[in-house]
């Protein structure tokens, strides 16, 4: 399975108030440090399960750590 965004394709990220973030979203958020693009998985609370296009799994992250929503891709 091809993921979502290819190395190097442009996307355009905009602030996001996280109240706002649904399943199947692609947010910019901070993992141990560095930023990343990931797949909101499911949601819980105030906790949001990230993942990539492949079924992986990387684990939960709170509202601090969501800095953006992945808005456009282009092609």
């Amino acid at each position: 399975m091809k993921g979502r965004i290819d190395s190097g394709q442009l996307c355009t990220v905009v602030p996001v108030d996280v109240s706002t973030i649904e399943v199947n979203d692609i947010v910019l958020c901070k993992v141990h440090g560095s930023e990343y693009l990931h797949l909101v998985k499911a949601i819980s609370g105030s906790r949001f399960q990230i993942g990539n296009n492949r079924g992986g799994i990387n684990g939960w992250v709170g509202p601090n750590a969501i800095f953006g929503k992945c808005v456009s891709i282009q092609s």
